[in-house]
């Protein structure tokens, strides 16, 4: 599965900002998906992960309340809605597929996209 995230940018504090990751290659709704971000220095955190179908997901205690992830199976395409970011949001965010579900952990992701800045300004 290639997959290809874009969306980002610099938003004030307060605002919000859509995500999407497009995948293509092997079958897009046989895997479920998560959201990580990265800022130099720190080790790679869980956004938000969604199933296969949609009808699941389950947040990062950080975004929880603020950001909502959902997927349309038809277009490849999954999403995360930020909304009341904070500056501590900036980060490079990635999408990555899994076989598994609920895992927060980076290395249990099979495929990853290049990412997309963000940037919340104070």
């Amino acid at each position: 599965v290639q997959l290809q995230a874009s969306g980002g940018g610099l938003v004030p504090a307060g605002g919000s900002l859509r995500l999407s990751c497009a995948a293509s290659g092997r079958p897009f709704s046989g895997y479920h998906m998560g959201w990580f971000r990265q800022v130099p220095g720190k080790e790679r955190e869980f956004v938000a992960a969604i199933n296969w179908s949609g009808v699941s997901t389950y947040y990062g205690d950080s975004v929880k309340g603020r950001f909502t992830m959902s997927r349309d199976n038809a277009k490849n395409t999954a999403y995360l809605h930020m909304n009341s970011l904070k500056p501590e949001d900036t980060a490079v965010y990635r999408c990555a597929v899994s076989p598994k579900w609920r895992v927060v952990h980076a290395h249990e992701y099979d495929y990853w996209g290049m990412g997309t800045q963000v940037t919340v300004s104070s």
